[in-house]
């Protein structure tokens, strides 16, 4: 049992005793392998995770509900999705993520907001900093599709440029929906590219934003 979890489960979250189940899904989770980033998309689990915040300020603002979806071997599945209010048990509703989650690629938008809101919850109640591969469709579709985005733009016209709809905006899952539906066309748009695999999808959205910094 690594040291990060022998000290959750021997002491608490400090805001939240963990309940047995919690307990139990932590270990397991714990103990999954790490994946393998350098196999094909196509026989990789992807998933899309996403936060609802009390608001935009990364000083005051605070998680109020987040969602994953998964895409395994480049197929979204509706059943393959998780959805928690954190409410007065949020390291249930973090464990839970946990689960549905595994250790699989990261997908998100806007990683300066949704990544450091979801990390600094996981933080705050399990103690936790996951080492996951993230991959930020904020930088990633100008990179793969510039004569769609001559830059990093707002989910609303991504969704708009691809004719993709969802069934509630700014709603963790209802927008964590859109954002799976924009991966499935980076899955596309990178293999003709040549990023085959995790990592080569996270090194070119990378690259592109290193770009970004010095323009």
């Amino acid at each position: 049992m690594n040291n990060w979890l022998s000290r959750l489960l021997a002491s608490s979250t400090g805001s939240e005793p963990l309940s047995e189940q919690a307990r139990q899904t932590l270990a397991r989770w714990a103990a999954l392998p790490e994946p393998d980033l350098a196999r094909a998309h196509f026989e990789t689990r992807y998933v899309v995770v996403n936060t609802e915040s009390s608001g935009l300020d990364l000083d005051k603002d605070r998680v109020l509900a987040v969602s994953a979806v998964g895409i395994d071997g480049g197929i979204l599945a509706p059943q393959d999705s998780y959805y928690a209010v954190l409410g007065e048990h949020p390291a249930e509703a973090l464990t839970g993520l946990l689960q549905a989650v595994g250790k699989a690629p990261l997908i998100v938008f806007n990683s300066a907001f949704n990544r450091t809101m979801l990390e600094r919850a996981l933080e705050e109640h399990l103690g936790l900093a996951a080492d996951w591969l993230w991959i930020d469709l904020y930088f990633a579709l100008p990179a793969l599709f510039p004569e769609r985005f001559e830059r990093p733009t707002r989910l609303a016209d991504c969704m708009s440029s691809f004719g993709i709809e969802t069934f509630q905006r700014h709603h963790a899952l209802g927008d964590g929906w859109a954002i799976a539906q924009l991966f499935l066309a980076v899955q596309a748009r990178a293999l003709a590219q040549s990023a085959l695999s995790p990592r080569g999808l996270a090194d070119l959205e990378r690259s592109y934003r290193q770009y970004r910094r010095k323009v």
